[in-house]
C-alpha cells in the first residue's frame, strides 16, 4: 500500500501532536520544571531545532497541551447541546462524562502542574485563567441549556454552579491521587456523579413540582 506523502502543513501539525504527546507523558511523571526540552523531543524523536521550530519556549508548549485537553473536552459537552437529544438522554451522557473523570491520570496532573505554577508566575497565571474561563463557561453553558430545556429557572447562575462543579472534580481527584486507599476509584465515580444528578434531577424535580395557587 502506497502511503500518502503528507503536505508540509500536515507533516507540522503531525510533529507538534507528536511533541505533546511526550510532553503528555513526561511532565505528568516528571513535572514541567524536571522535564527539559531534550527530553520532549527525544522521546518524540526529533531534534532541539525541531520543537523550537514549533514551539517558542516549554511554558508555550505547555499551555498548547493544556489547550488541546481543553478542546477535547469542549468538543464532548458541545455535543451535548443538541435539541434533538432527549432531556434525559443528556444527563446519562452527561453523567457518564463526568463519572470518568478520575480515569485520566496524565491530563489531570499536567492541570495541577499548571495550576501551581500560576501561584508563582503572574504571567503563565494569565495565560491560565483564560483558559479556565473557557472551561467554566462552557460547563455553564450546558447548566443552563438542561435548564432552558426542562423549563424551569436554575437555582442560581450557571456561572456559579459551573464553578462549584470544577473545584468538586479537581478536589475529589486530588484526594484520589495523593490517598488512594481513602479516595478509591469507586468512591471517586459516585461523588462525581452523585453532583452531576444533584444538579441535574434538581431541574426535573422543579418540573414536576406543582405549582402554587
Amino acid at each position: 500500500m502506497i502511503r500518502k506523502r503528507l503536505t508540509r502543513e500536515e507533516s507540522r501539525d503531525q510533529t507538534r501532536q507528536r511533541l505533546l504527546d511526550a510532553a503528555l507523558k513526561l511532565i505528568a511523571k516528571k513535572g514541567l520544571t524536571g522535564t527539559s526540552v531534550e527530553d520532549i523531543a527525544g522521546a518524540a524523536g526529533y531534534t532541539r531545532g525541531a520543537f523550537y521550530s514549533n514551539f517558542g519556549s516549554k511554558n508555550d508548549l505547555f499551555i498548547e497541551l493544556l489547550r488541546r485537553d481543553h478542546q477535547q473536552a469542549t468538543a464532548e459537552l458541545q455535543d451535548l447541546v443538541n435539541d434533538e437529544l432527549p432531556v434525559e438522554q443528556i444527563q446519562a451522557r452527561t453523567r457518564e462524562m463526568y463519572g470518568q473523570l478520575y480515569r485520566d491520570n496524565e491530563c489531570f496532573m499536567n492541570w495541577t502542574e499548571a495550576r501551581m505554577m500560576a501561584v508563582r508566575d503572574a504571567k503563565f497565571r494569565a495565560k491560565l485563567a483564560a483558559l479556565m474561563t473557557e472551561k467554566r463557561d462552557q460547563i455553564a453553558e450546558l447548566i443552563a441549556y438542561f435548564y432552558q430545556r426542562v423549563g424551569v429557572a436554575p437555582p442560581t447562575s450557571p456561572d456559579v454552579m459551573a464553578t462549584g462543579f470544577m473545584s468538586l472534580a479537581e478536589g475529589v481527584k486530588l484526594f484520589m491521587l495523593s490517598s488512594p486507599n481513602e479516595m478509591t476509584a469507586d468512591k471517586a465515580e459516585t461523588v462525581l456523579t452523585l453532583f452531576v444528578d444533584s444538579i441535574m434531577e434538581l431541574a426535573l424535580l422543579q418540573r414536576e413540582k406543582p405549582a402554587a395557587d
